[in-house]
Parts: C-alpha cells; sequence; structure tokens
C-alpha cells in the first residue's frame, strides 16, 4: 500500500487532469461576462500559464545543445525512462492553483490592490529569508532520512538528470511543503496591508525562474561573478551547485541560498571549484560519430528535443496544436538559416563513443530546387569539415544530404578534399542489407522500381546472384545493358527488362524506390507485399496488400542517453542511414562509403551490425 500522501489523487485522470481548473475557467469568464474582471480567479489562471511558460522557456533553453553543450554540468542525456516518469511534472502547478483559490476567495479583489508597495516586497523578502529558507531547507534534510526518502523523496532523485522540469516532479506531500515555503512571503505582506499586484506575479515568478534556473544543468552563472562578490556565494545557488546535491543527495539542501548549508554544515566542499570549471566552457568531449540529419517541413521541425520534450519523445505525427506554433517555428527556422550552420540537435552514448545528431537547417523541398543545391552543399561541406577538425571518426548522411543529383550520394566532398579523416558514409549498403533480409527465401521473382538508382542497382545484381528473377522497371535500355553487364554471364538471364506495370501483375514481391499511385498499385495482385526504399513512402492504398516500412534497425539495448525519436521511428529505432554509419564506427571502418553500392559488402556490413546488437524492424 502507497504511503499517504505519496500519490497524486487525480493520477488516473491522465491529460484530463486540467479540467480540475475548469471551476477556475467559469468564474472567470462569470466575472468577465458581467465585467468584473477583477477577481484573483483570472489571475491565478495567467499565473498558471505565465509559470508553465517559464518552465518551458528554461526547458527548451537548456535543451538547446548548439548553445549549451559546453556547460552543462551533468553531461549525460535525458533518457526515455525519466521522461515518461516526469511526464506529469505540473501537478503541483495544478495543485497550487487550487490552493490559491481556496486561500484567496476571501481576499480583497485584485483590482483593488496596488501596482507596486515597496515595504510589502521588503516584507516578503524579509520572510522569505527567515521563513522560507529555514523551512525548506530543514523539511529538505528530513527528506533524505529513512521512511520520508524511501516513500517520498527517492522518486525526485531517480531522474539521473536535472532539468528544469524536474523541479516540480515528485509527491504531493514534498509540493504540499514546498507551497508552504512559498506561501508565507506571499501572504505576510497581504495579511499586513502591503500587499501588491506586483508582488503576486513577481515572488512566484522569480520563485519558479530560480528554480527552474538551479534544475537547468546549464551553468548560467560565471565564476567572475561569484569572485568579484564573494559573499554572493551565500546569497545565490548555481546550476552546479544543485546539481552536486541531485547527484550525491547528503550535501547542498538549501532552497537559494546556500548560507543555510554553510551554517548547516552540509555545503560540498567542491562547489565552487566545480562550478568554475563548467562554467569556462572548456570541457567539452569531441563526438566519435555524427549523423547529418535534416528538416522535412516547419511541423517536422517541431518534433526536435529542445521545444517540446513530450512531442519529441513519441513518433512524430501532426498534432491538432502544432499549427498554433507555426510561426514561431518558421522564425526559428529563418534564424538558422541567418547563421548558416548546422546544429547540434541530440546525443546518446554507444559502446563508450558519443554519437550526436546535427542537422543543416533546409526543409526537404529546398533540396529539388536547382538554384538551392549549391548553398546546400557548401553547409554540408561545411559540417563535414567541422567534423573533421572535431576528430570525429563517421560522419553519416541522412537521405537528402546524400541524394544522387545533389552531390553523387557524397563523392562530391571525397573528390574535394581528399585528406580528409574523418570517415563519410551514406548508409546505403546497409540499407539494401535491410531491404534484401526482408525478402521471404522462398521467393523466385520480384519487380524492382527506381531500378537503375543506387540501391536498386544494388538489390538487383544481388538478387540474380541468389538465382531471383528480377523484374526491373526501367525505360532506359542503356541503364539496363549497363547494369547487366556488371552481372556474371551465368546470371544475366535473371534480369529482365520491363517497361510497363502490368509485366508484374502476376508478382507478388514488390520492390518499390519510386512512387507509386494508385492506378499503379493496382496492377499487383492480391497478397502483395510492398517493400519500399522510396522518401517518403507510399500510400497503402490496397487493403488486400501489405506495405514495408522505410528501412530501419533497432538500437542495441545498451545505448544510453536516447530521449527522442527519429522523425516517425519508434523508440530506440533509427533509419538505415544512420545504423549504417553507427555499424562503421563500432567497426573501425577506414573507408568512405559515398557513391555506388559494393555489391560485395552487403552481406560484410549486415553480419557487422548484427553482431553489435543491432536489430532489423
Amino acid at each position: 500500500m502507497a504511503a499517504p500522501l505519496s500519490s497524486w489523487p487525480w493520477a488516473s485522470l491522465g491529460i484530463y487532469k486540467y479540467v480540475l481548473c475548469g471551476p477556475l475557467v467559469a468564474i472567470a469568464a462569470r466575472e468577465w461576462r458581467d465585467g468584473r474582471a477583477g477577481g484573483w480567479w483570472l489571475h491565478l489562471l495567467l499565473l498558471f500559464v505565465l509559470r508553465s511558460l517559464t518552465y518551458q522557456l528554461w526547458y527548451s533553453f537548456a535543451n538547446m545543445l548548439f548553445l549549451t553543450r559546453t556547460r552543462r554540468v551533468i553531461k549525460d542525456g535525458v533518457e526515455f525512462k525519466q521522461i515518461d516518469s516526469e511526464w506529469d511534472w505540473d501537478n503541483f502547478l495544478i495543485l497550487q492553483a487550487l490552493l490559491g483559490s481556496v486561500v484567496l476567495c476571501r481576499a480583497p479583489s485584485f483590482e483593488d490592490l496596488p501596482l507596486l508597495q515597496l515595504k510589502g516586497c521588503v516584507i516578503a523578502l524579509v520572510l522569505h529569508v527567515g521563513v522560507s529558507e529555514p523551512l525548506f531547507y530543514m523539511a529538505h534534510r528530513c527528506f533524505h532520512r529513512g521512511y520520508l526518502f524511501t516513500h517520498y523523496h527517492s522518486i525526485h532523485h531517480s531522474s539521473p538528470v536535472p532539468q528544469p522540469i524536474t523541479a516540480g516532479f515528485g509527491t504531493l506531500l514534498e509540493n504540499l511543503v514546498l507551497s508552504a515555503a512559498m506561501a508565507a512571503p506571499l501572504l505576510g505582506p497581504f495579511a499586513t496591508g502591503h500587499g501588491s499586484a506586483s508582488l503576486a506575479y513577481g515572488y512566484v515568478l522569480v520563485f519558479d525562474f530560480l528554480r527552474c534556473m538551479g534544475y537547468s544543468n546549464v551553468e548560467v552563472l560565471p565564476s567572475r561573478l561569484f569572485e568579484a562578490l564573494p559573499a554572493l556565494r551565500y546569497l545565490l545557488y548555481s546550476p552546479t551547485y544543485l546539481s552536486l546535491h541531485h547527484k550525491e543527495k547528503n550535501c547542498n539542501f538549501c532552497l537559494f541560498m546556500p548560507l543555510f548549508d554553510f551554517l548547516g554544515k552540509t555545503a560540498n566542499n567542491k562547489s565552487w571549484d566545480l562550478q568554475k570549471e563548467i562554467s569556462s566552457g572548456k570541457k567539452d568531449r569531441a563526438p566519435d560519430f555524427v549523423f547529418l540529419a535534416h528538416v522535412i517541413d516547419v511541423f517536422s521541425s517541431m518534433h526536435v528535443p529542445f521545444v517540446f520534450r513530450s512531442l519529441s519523445s513519441m513518433p512524430f505525427i501532426n498534432y491538432i496544436f502544432l499549427p498554433v506554433f507555426w510561426p514561431i517555428a518558421f522564425l526559428f527556422m529563418l534564424f538558422q538559416w541567418a547563421f548558416s550552420k548546422t546544429f547540434l540537435l541530440s546525443f546518446y552514448t554507444l559502446r563508450g563513443r558519443l554519437h550526436q545528431t546535427w542537422i543543416v537547417p533546409r526543409y526537404g523541398f529546398q533540396y529539388f530546387l536547382p538554384f538551392a543545391r549549391e548553398g546546400i552543399n557548401d553547409q554540408i561541406e561545411l559540417a563535414i569539415l567541422r567534423a573533421d577538425k572535431l576528430g570525429v571518426k563517421v560522419l553519416s548522411l541522412a537521405a537528402l544530404n546524400k541524394n544522387e543529383s545533389l552531390n553523387g550520394g557524397g563523392t562530391l566532398f571525397i573528390s574535394k578534399h581528399p585528406d580528409l579523416r574523418v570517415r563519410v558514409v551514406h548508409g546505403n549498403t546497409l540499407t539494401a542489407a535491410i531491404i534484401l533480409n526482408e525478402i521471404p527465401m522462398d521467393v523466385k521473382e520480384v519487380f524492382l522500381t527506381g531500378a537503375t538508382s543506387k540501391l536498386g542497382r544494388a538489390i538487383a545484381l544481388y538478387l540474380c546472384r541468389k538465382n531471383i528473377r528480377v523484374l526491373m522497371l526501367t525505360l532506359s535500355t542503356e541503364r539496363f545493358v549497363k547494369i547487366q553487364k556488371e552481372v556474371p554471364a551465368d546470371y544475366q538471364h535473371h534480369l529482365v527488362q520491363v517497361t510497363k506495370y502490368q509485366a508484374a501483375q502476376n508478382c507478388k514481391t514488390w520492390i518499390v524506390g519510386k512512387w507509386l499511385l494508385l492506378r499503379e498499385q493496382r496492377w499487383a495482385p492480391p497478397g502483395t507485399h510492398f517493400h519500399q526504399f522510396v522518401v517518403p513512402p507510399v500510400i497503402g492504398f490496397r487493403r488486400d496488400c501489405t506495405y514495408g516500412n522505410l528501412a530501419a534497425m533497432r538500437l542495441p539495448k545498451d545505448v544510453q542517453g536516447l530521449g527522442s525519436c527519429e522523425y516517425t521511428m519508434e523508440r530506440g529505432i533509427v533509419h538505415a542511414c544512420h545504423a549504417g554509419g553507427i555499424v562503421h564506427c563500432l567497426e573501425g571502418w577506414t573507408h568512405h562509403e559515398v557513391g555506388a553500392i559494393d555489391v560485395d559488402r552487403i552481406d560484410v556490413v549486415w553480419n557487422a551490425a548484427l553482431k553489435h546488437g543491432l536489430q532489423p524492424v
């Protein structure tokens, strides 16, 4: 049986928990309708929104790794387990809104308050230092002992990497104590008749701001500030100071003022030396592997980890609320264009090697505009040169970044920079291997579209060597003959050129490398399975047929720090081009994988992927 006040009474409501704020909305709407908009109800709701925005903005800043990576206190990534456990982090905002509505229901109208009373601010400051800080300090130390830690506070410390959202993550009892610590500096001035509108908003938002700063896991305070003002060390904590408490648990218990830790002899001696080291921004580890991704469209750009954590931790879909944020996302993309550089999005660790995802700030449609190609190639080239300078071992190109018409599958950069130390990989070899290993052993004939592309060519050559008849859809006899000549004479008869979809009306295995409309899919017989390597994937019009997903692999179980999904992929699954780069890095191969696919290496890459724990989806 759970300990009293260890769980939230509305835990079973899920997303419907926000209905609890319904009475506040109803009363505020009624007052607004009656021309009495000066009650506390509306302002409690506004505070709820502003407080949520404070936590969201701090979260976004802390996870903009391209700005904050060198100042992160705990270098680990936030995993799915932590994200799921902190899913209802905003329960405390609902609790405090409801408590506020009870306490303030008999208070004077908000519109009767003065805008500012300095005396009230002084009283609030005195009460915070004299009541809130010692109350929180003593209560916090109690929560770290025996029964209270086991049944209440341990859940808060189960989050290995502090985040602004972690600040609100805890049990009901913990947040009741926190609410009491917040209430004293607020109620005191109002009880003595010195309350003001600015105090009601200001104290709560500053309180949340400082909580978010401490839990941000990014050292935002320069060490020079504490060196110039030594007394500030006792008056204001730093993100490093709080992270040490979160990691070691037996030190640094204060709310915001380390003074009480020094008085209680619980201050960690290395707090300020570590703060100085991290704030210098010099301690940064170069990645071993980089996956160079790209944006599909404005909506998918909101799937990046620093926007909405809950959204990025699930496969991407177009949620109904996303259009509201479209203008913000578009402006941010313009900001990225202005800087004309790749941005670090996320990272994880696998077998002791640091893997990062960088993104080229260009939309998918731009890759098909002739006048935009040179600029995109310049961005990819700069990313490769930057990776080479950092000491990155392998850089893998995402789908459109290795487009044949754009840069010849990466050959442009290798020919231009023959002395690169970083290995450039398009990952198509593993993509082909995944598709080929999906095909049942008893298949004797396949129909192949996109047959003369890099992947189509490799698939056709591989299958005909296995004595499988390949119907290659292509209008170019010249390209067909060129591919056919690459096959040993004994197997050339397995390659058959076809020019119409009707030729596959008796073939139940289609490998699709070119977009199919409904009229084209109709030629497939019932029971056909569509394997595909076309981007975007074809729409499954036929209910009497089955459709495969894009080539992808599940990462090994020992991956650490992974907390975001790769576009529409499920958790822990990455596109084949990403997985191909991982295998290249783990194997320590020293060759570039660009241009045409080496058919003889398909089985080699496939076996290496399985050896390292990657699994087909």
